[in-house]
């Protein structure tokens, strides 16, 4: 067996966790879904399209004061569809069974990047399962048109998976300040680092990738919006390179949603800044 010196993947998966909520495995909608669970008082479900350790900054603080429920989707991090291929539909119906299971009563949503796409059309879908809507560099909300560098560096990960590409594409495109995460991080950003790439040299994952991730990128048409009654706020970093703030503007403009901007952060503003995200969740949690 490998030393944590040179972890395996799942060595790695293993450390990132290792200091969250007790992670298990259930079985929804024919997923077998990997879920991390943990802490009392009212629900909040943490959507992300990676795997669910990229909120290990968060987490800790949030089941203080909340039931915290975050699973990998399926196909992605380490949750596997038993059969087939599941579509948009089979995925929707996978998060509605997945919050019937875990949570008491409507949870807070909060969804982050192509997730936050599902998380939307969740509740303009399923009003009555929603408490409130919270959208973090959220695709979904127009047209995703990415810089051609950026669209190049995700499909050569797809094509040749390499440590350097995935380095420089979270360098170039992930963080504004990569040293200082790392710094931060420590040797959790090499374990994320191990992991995130066996996530796309997986083929079941990298199928599931292609058969999500344009869906999930798609815009949401307005009147589909416009169904979404529960409160609804957006959390963003400034120098988001794939969904660019303006976006975010617009929305906020267009619907009335409160709009918190994290300085100096990209697309993850929970793993760069947590503190700063931490304060502007809990605004959204509160208003």
């Amino acid at each position: 067996m490998a030393s944590t010196t040179h972890p395996s993947a799942e060595q790695a998966r293993k450390l990132l966790i290792a200091g969250l909520p007790v992670s298990e495995r259930i079985d929804v909608h024919g997923v077998s879904t990997a879920v991390l669970e943990g802490g009392h008082g009212s629900p909040l479900v943490l959507l992300q399209a990676e795997y669910g350790a990229v909120w290990m900054e968060v987490i800790p603080e949030l089941v203080l004061t909340h039931h915290v429920v975050t699973p990998d989707l399926p196909g992605l991090g380490a949750s596997e569809i038993s059969s087939g291929r599941i579509d948009a539909d089979g995925v929707l119906s996978w998060l509605g069974e997945l919050i019937d299971r875990t949570c008491a009563s409507p949870p807070v949503l909060v969804g982050k990047g192509p997730a936050g796409a599902l998380a939307a059309r969740f509740a303009a879908r399923h009003a009555g399962s929603v408490a409130r809507l919270v959208l973090v560099d959220s695709h979904g909300l127009g047209r995703f048109r990415p810089p051609v560098g950026m669209i190049l560096g995700f499909l050569s990960m797809l094509l040749r998976p390499t440590e350097q590409g995935l380095e420089r594409n979270f360098r170039k495109y992930c963080f504004v300040d990569g040293d200082q995460v790392s710094a931060r991080l420590g040797e959790r950003y090499r374990w994320m680092t191990i992991y995130a790439l066996d996530r796309f040299r997986n083929p079941t994952v990298r199928t599931a990738m292609r058969s999500l991730m344009p869906w999930l990128s798609s815009p949401i048409p307005a009147d589909y919006l416009d169904r979404i009654t529960v409160p609804v706020t957006l959390i963003w970093g400034r120098h988001d390179v794939g969904v660019p703030l303006h976006k975010a503007e617009r929305a906020s403009s267009r619907y009335g949603w409160p709009l918190h901007v994290i300085e100096d952060a990209r697309d993850d503003p929970a793993l760069e800044r947590p503190e700063e995200f931490l304060s502007a969740l809990r605004a959204a949690l509160t208003r």
